[in-house]
């Protein structure tokens, strides 16, 4: 990598070198761009079904299960089986 990158840097040297003697003469005309011409046509027709969505709201009770920690060496509560 290093090889290929140090002769891509001894070309670029001997090209500017060779330019500022006068060895080398790079001579080119400017180019012009081409001329683009839009007649008729129209742009293409898309449908879409989309489908609906419907979102509402609903009051609901729900039981919710009741958590207890114990850290050991405390008591058991007196309404709950101990750990076994």
């Amino acid at each position: 990598m290093r090889f290929l990158l140090a002769l891509v840097g001894l070309a670029a040297v001997v090209v500017i070198i060779l330019l500022a003697t006068g060895m080398l003469r790079l001579n080119g005309t400017a180019g012009t761009l081409p001329t683009v011409k839009i007649e008729g046509g129209s742009a293409p027709a898309v449908t879409a079904n989309m489908a609906t969505v419907t979102v509402g709201t609903e009051n609901k009770t729900i039981e919710v299960p009741k958590v207890s920690i114990n850290k050991p060496g405390d008591p058991a509560p007196a309404n709950t089986a101990a750990a076994q």
